[in-house]
């Protein structure tokens, strides 16, 4: 059932002990927290080792089920449901990017292929991926669940040792991130549009943000991305537009209120453009 608004998880939602990391079984655990069936966001990054389960993930318009072990990622500001039964066999991992950052640097998850915008959520493993992977689930298990000395650095070294892993996976072709002045710039310009979306749509704001020229902006982001800053910006508002319509109840007016839109008339022209339908076939087709 929609309703009228997703709710907004925080990672002390799952742990009372610690809100920048978490680790728990997937055994029973939609019993332990039942709010992940329902339609949420989560402000934090998930990575699901599901080994072996009945049921399925949804994140965002990817349906993923279990016929073989898997790893599911669900980054932060994606809309996710949850939905695994009892017997599941596999592990969660759980963090902010405040608990990774503090020992690498704030850039650094954007080095995997699997935290880029819009990439498969998941990974299909084989049988030696699934063992070679559950070895380092074990030793973040052993680690997060003991008393030992200088325990979160040492979580924060598996975390990256996991992450590395599943680079491997995902992106088999050795390839080397090089960081340069102007893709430094594209990522700290996506995490301001991610901040302020709702109430800025024009690239000077962010140019002015980000302490260089519109034109400058315009030039990196063809040059680097192959998109224009006014692009990244439009592509973020639709993807919001598609959650709000396919994850809740909110009129469509409502929707362009809550985007930032004075007019709905204005969100429908928007949305078509970007879409090639409106909102209310989008929300039907979305729903069938």
């Amino acid at each position: 059932m929609q309703s009228s608004h997703v709710l907004i998880c925080d990672l002390v939602d799952f742990s009372k002990s610690n809100c920048d990391i978490f680790y728990d079984s997937l055994k029973g655990f939609n019993s332990k927290f039942p709010f992940v069936e329902e339609s949420h966001k989560q402000n934090f990054y998930s990575i699901l080792f599901v080994d072996s389960c009945m049921g399925e993930i949804e994140i965002d318009n990817h349906k993923i089920y279990f016929n073989c072990p898997k790893v599911v990622i669900i980054q932060p500001n994606c809309i996710s449901k949850i939905n695994l039964q009892p017997d599941t066999s596999g592990k969660i991992i759980s963090f902010t990017e405040t608990f990774f950052s503090l020992r690498y640097n704030n850039n650094s998850l954007s080095d995997f292929s699997f935290f880029e915008k819009g990439c498969k959520p998941y990974l299909s493993l084989n049988s030696f991926q699934k063992e070679h992977l559950q070895t380092f689930f074990e030793l973040f298990d052993y680690e997060y669940n003991a008393a030992l000395k200088e325990k979160t650095k040492a979580l924060r070294s598996y975390l990256n040792i996991v992450l590395v892993q599943l680079e491997r996976i995902y992106n088999p072709q050795i390839s080397v991130k090089t960081h340069t002045n102007k893709n430094e710039k594209i990522k700290e310009f996506e995490k301001l549009v991610e901040q302020h979306y709702k109430e800025h749509k024009m690239p000077s704001f962010y140019a002015e943000k980000l302490h260089i020229t519109p034109n400058y902006l315009n030039k990196i982001c063809k040059n680097e991305v192959s998109k224009t800053a006014g692009d990244i910006i439009r592509k973020k508002i639709t993807i919001e537009a598609q959650r709000l319509l396919h994850y809740t109840n909110l009129s469509v007016n409502e929707i362009a209120h809550d985007l930032g839109f004075e007019n709905v008339s204005y969100f429908i022209t928007f949305f078509k453009k970007q879409t090639q339908t409106t909102p209310e076939q989008f929300r039907k087709a979305a729903n069938q």
